[in-house]
């Protein structure tokens, strides 16, 4: 979009938000806007489509200071602010004000100054000019940077996957990386805005949403999750199936007396990346049945009877007094 674009554009009217607005109200707005009007919330509204990318092509050129304050002076100076008085009677001219700027001394008829340079280039060059185009022309820019957010399962997220999302510009399709975490922004290279005069685009900043798992979680490259036992299972000991993210199982040793918290480890079996792979750590966890039923509980005062040597909470009195 070039400069001349931007004497019929009202981008802060686009937002919603006063030509004073901060920084971070703008941000403010624009997210609100978005989100209202992303066409995954709109399917098949032509009219919320465009005014997404209206949005989002305001908020570009806002959300950069330097852009910003180009805009503005810009807008000032042709219509989007107050305007120059043409002729004498209304003081001093349009063509006036560009020859006091650029050199015309403001004489009336100099000959050479800048009143016949500004017929001579344009308007729009002479806007160059003065914003640092580098001689008559504006240099290539980058285009802005946008931001978008999109939430993944937890299993995209731990073994990677090829995800597509539609975002102000278009459409865009990314490989996630085995592991990215809740949180974690990822860029995305030429997917932002479209530069001008030649430049590259900007680049797509994306928040990566993780949702949670009923059993795993991630810590780095391991996996985490917790595993039920029966008593007798961790009193007497046992082999245990294990469920893994890949869908297979695998057999754990629990040794007799095993209590709850510990952990295993299952080497492997965790996240694979580029920087190696991690293991799947299994934390016992000792299931006591609610309800007993006669014998069972026979069974248990037993028990309770021929183990009363043994104190579970021997050292933790000790302990507490130190």
């Amino acid at each position: 979009m070039s400069s001349q674009d931007w004497f019929t554009k009202d981008f802060y009217a686009t937002l919603g938000v006063s030509k004073d607005a901060s920084q971070d109200e703008i941000k403010k707005a624009y997210r609100r806007l978005a989100r209202d009007l992303h066409p995954d919330r709109n399917p098949g509204d032509a009219a919320s489509e465009q005014r997404f990318k209206s949005v989002g092509e305001a908020y570009g050129v806002l959300s950069d200071q330097e852009q910003r304050k180009q805009y503005d002076a810009i807008r000032t100076m042709g219509g989007g602010g107050p305007r120059f008085q043409a002729g004498a009677q209304g003081g001093a001219g349009f063509e006036d004000v560009f020859s006091n700027m650029f050199g015309g001394g403001g004489q009336p008829g100099a000959q050479g100054g800048a009143g016949q340079q500004y017929r001579a280039q344009g308007f729009e060059d002479i806007l160059s000019n003065m914003f640092g185009g580098g001689g008559y022309r504006q240099g290539p820019q980058k285009g802005a940077d946008v931001g978008a957010t999109t939430e993944v399962s937890f299993r995209q997220a731990a073994l990677g996957d090829t995800i597509s999302l539609r975002t102000s510009t278009g459409t865009v399709n990314t490989r996630l990386p085995a592991g990215v975490k809740d949180g974690q922004k990822i860029r995305i290279a030429g997917k932002g805005r479209a530069g001008t005069n030649g430049g590259p685009a900007g680049d797509l900043l994306l928040t990566i949403r993780v949702a949670k798992h009923p059993v795993f979680t991630m810590d780095g490259k391991n996996l985490k999750m917790n595993l039920p036992v029966s008593y007798d299972e961790a009193a007497l000991g046992a082999h245990v199936d294990v469920p893994t993210l890949e869908g297979d199982r695998v057999k754990v040793k629990i040794a007799g007396g095993t209590s709850s918290g510990t952990t295993l480890r299952v080497k492997g079996r965790g996240i694979q990346t580029k920087s190696g792979t991690g293991d799947l750590l299994v934390t016992i966890q000792v299931d006591v049945p609610s309800k007993l039923g006669r014998k069972a509980k026979e069974a248990l005062k037993a028990f309770a009877l021929t183990a009363a040597t043994h104190d579970p909470r021997a050292r933790l009195y000790d302990d507490a007094a130190k």
